[in-house]
């Protein structure tokens, strides 16, 4: 990168930026690192190939997140496949350790040709704009719902963090989520809800595997792997981009993100794709009031996600002495700018509103079919609708 580019990118860095990637990291990782932790011990791996799955993970996150993010100067968020861990844990079944790893790279591969291709953005394209909204609102529903959850085992804590949030979007609206999460932590703290006793520095050190492959590691997990990470984790990322305005170019963006999942595969780096959830955060107005500059925030998620690499360990231990209640809290409240943004996207248009409700209602609804999740059913169950609603609409 030119010296230029270097200080616009220190121009448009802001706190704001900064804790929404810290945010973006926080949800991401305590939300699904138990999944993933549970998936390394499906196929066998020891305590140190576990580490290794961090390292690489945590590497890969933050190589695609800061390179990608500055290249394009759109903010650009991946995450490790939370659906391809959890069909391990189920699906893996019998094969051994090194089959698996070559599975992961197979798969890994197969995403590569994908976005290269152009094949993953012809699909794209197909999808119409109310749907990836309604997918998206459907998405993110539970997020905002689990900050008025939460009041039921939490009270105290929950409806002072959304005090704090609503009180800060009326005086220091860049700064409402900040402060949500300091006033959690503070009433954590008082009330001896953080257990940072199990916190030890540990660095997490890589472990190659030389990769082989069996039939049963090929339709056993390369080929779900792939389809589970196409249909469930990178069309809801693709959606979300569009949703937040932005016009990344996706085959490339797909493409580079399987070349760094290939190469880290080996170490553990089952599955790396485009991140829905946590992307929304970085590309919320909380990230930033102006749109251009909402890749810093991707660009810092990178650098907490390196971290998480280096400190696989030590870091899991930080998060996991966070109260469940106060990162539902603080992801649910960083999400309602874009929840309410992309409802506004489902609904606007009137010919395409009643199948972006079916969208929204299947996504939301949690169903899972064929090991794939409700994202992907939600755009099938939406697109069906426009096809049989749409003659109509255009007789009336």
């Amino acid at each position: 990168m030119s010296l230029v580019g270097r200080g616009s990118l220190w121009r448009d860095v802001s706190l704001p930026a900064v804790m929404a990637g810290f945010i973006t990291v926080l949800v991401g990782f305590a939300s699904s690192a138990v999944i993933v932790f549970q998936a390394a011990q499906a196929v066998g791996a020891s305590q140190a190939q576990i580490a290794s799955w961090m390292w690489a993970l945590g590497l890969g996150m933050g190589v695609t997140c800061i390179g990608l993010s500055l290249r394009y100067r759109m903010p650009v968020v991946t995450a490790w496949s939370t659906p391809g861990a959890a069909m391990l844990v189920v699906g893996a079944g019998s094969v051994g350790y090194s089959d698996a790893i070559g599975a992961f790279v197979l798969a890994a591969l197969l995403g590569m040709i994908a976005g290269f291709s152009g094949l993953f953005a012809k699909v794209m394209r197909r999808v119409p704009m109310a749907l990836a909204s309604g997918m998206l609102a459907g998405v993110l529903l539970r997020f905002g719902l689990d900050v008025f959850v939460s009041m039921g085992t939490q009270l105290g804590m929950a409806l002072a963090m959304f005090a704090t949030w609503l009180i800060g979007r009326r005086l220091f609206a860049r700064y409402a989520v900040i402060a949500t999460l300091l006033v959690g932590i503070a009433i954590a703290a008082v009330q001896g809800l953080l257990h940072v006793e199990q916190v030890h520095l540990e660095l997490a050190a890589p472990v190659f595997t030389l990769p082989t492959l069996s039939w049963s590691a090929v339709f056993g997990i390369a080929l779900p792997l792939f389809v589970v990470t196409m249909a469930s984790q990178n069309i809801p990322g693709v959606a979300v981009i569009r949703a937040s305005g932005y016009d990344t170019p996706v085959s490339p963006v797909i493409g580079w993100i399987g070349v760094v999942n290939t190469l880290l595969a080996p170490f553990g780096a089952y599955g790396l794709n485009l991140a829905a959830i946590t992307a929304a955060i970085c590309m919320g107005r909380e990230a930033h009031e102006d749109p251009a500059r909402r890749y810093t925030a991707a660009v810092a998620a990178g650098v907490f996600y390196m971290v998480i690499g280096l400190f696989g360990a030590t870091v899991a231990a930080v998060f996991a002495a966070f109260p469940r209640e106060l990162v539902a809290c603080v992801a649910g409240i960083a999400l309602f700018g874009t929840i309410a943004n992309s409802l506004a996207g489902a609904l606007r248009e009137e010919a395409d509103r009643e199948a972006a409700l079916v969208t929204f209602l299947v996504t939301a609804s949690g169903v899972s079919l064929a090991g794939i999740g409700s994202a992907f059913w939600g755009l099938v169950a939406g697109g069906i609708c426009l096809v049989v609603l749409r003659p109509r609409a255009a007789v009336h």
